[in-house]
């Protein structure tokens, strides 16, 4: 059987200073992978690094950048060239929902109109413009940046972190609906674009996972239960439960390995079920 071929070779994980990119940058050293993490937030970044470096032996770095920022990241490639060499891995997994997107109501009634500030008509376009921006925009400049090596080799592999929400919106949350969406015909087109120069372009569509983005809207602060929408989540998840972190590893090693070589513009959902039921 074909191998891996992961060992030794240059990942670049954004937003790898939270929960699951972390997570997915740590099952990447675990075969191998040296690793670059990137994240806003510096002490974040080299945390990660640190942590992978002592539990695998492999070499990480930690890397404060900008996923919105075209010279931000163009500095975080001389600092990961230096460091571990040319890159031939990206994970965008920079992204997130804010509440100034996300409308208090799930479906307007007739009688909202005396209380449109809950509705679609109160959203904050400073904050539509901030998330649709985070996961779409920071997802297109990096792969801009970070895949001029893999053309150089004529060889490398991205992959884009999308969401269940970009097959069937959920309500309430409609700039991070939209961007993954858009974050799905991006993978594709980036795919057909690059399906001759050896760089490979798929995307990774989570169902539900807990996260600092998400959680507002699961769990109720107050008492720690799930909210109504964390309930209608669970009970429309065949499984019956979240995702774990690390069960999206298992898909970006293989989609990042020699064995998906025929494999580019796909978008694997990994959702515990959530895709195939109806409901009923």
């Amino acid at each position: 059987m074909v191998p891996l071929n992961l060992k030794d070779k240059v990942a670049v994980i954004t937003g790898g200073g939270g929960v699951l990119c972390s997570t997915m940058a740590k099952a990447l050293a675990s075969h191998g992978v040296k690793t670059a993490i990137l994240d806003l937030n510096l002490e974040a970044a080299e945390n990660v690094a640190k942590e992978i470096t002592e539990q695998y032996g492999t070499i990480s770095v930690g890397i404060s950048s900008n996923v919105l920022d075209k010279k931000s990241l163009e500095e975080a490639k001389a600092v990961i060239n230096e460091k571990l060499g040319s890159i031939d891995y990206l994970v965008n997994g920079a992204g997130g929902n804010a509440a100034s997107a996300t409308t208090q109501t799930e479906i307007m009634a007739s009688d909202d109109s005396d209380n449109l500030e809950d509705t679609f008509f109160g959203l904050e376009m400073d904050g539509f413009d901030k998330v649709f921006a985070l996961n779409f925009q920071g997802t297109l400049l990096p792969s801009m940046v970070f895949a001029k090596d893999m053309l150089n080799k004529k060889d490398g592999s991205i992959i884009n972190i999308s969401s269940m929400n970009s097959y069937t919106p959920l309500t309430k949350i409609p700039a991070y609906s939209a961007s993954k969406a858009a974050i799905n015909n991006f993978t594709q087109w980036l795919a057909v674009h690059f399906a001759k120069t050896g760089i490979r372009v798929n995307a990774i569509a989570p169902g539900f996972l807990l996260t600092n983005q998400n959680r507002f809207l699961l769990i109720d602060e107050k008492t720690g239960e799930a909210t109504p929408r964390g309930e209608k989540i669970i009970r429309n998840t065949p499984m019956e439960r979240y995702g774990e972190p690390e069960e999206l590893a298992g898909t970006m090693l293989y989609l990042l390995s020699d064995w998906a070589n025929f494999i580019t513009g796909v978008v694997v959902p990994v959702d515990g079920g959530f895709s195939a039921y109806s409901g009923v």
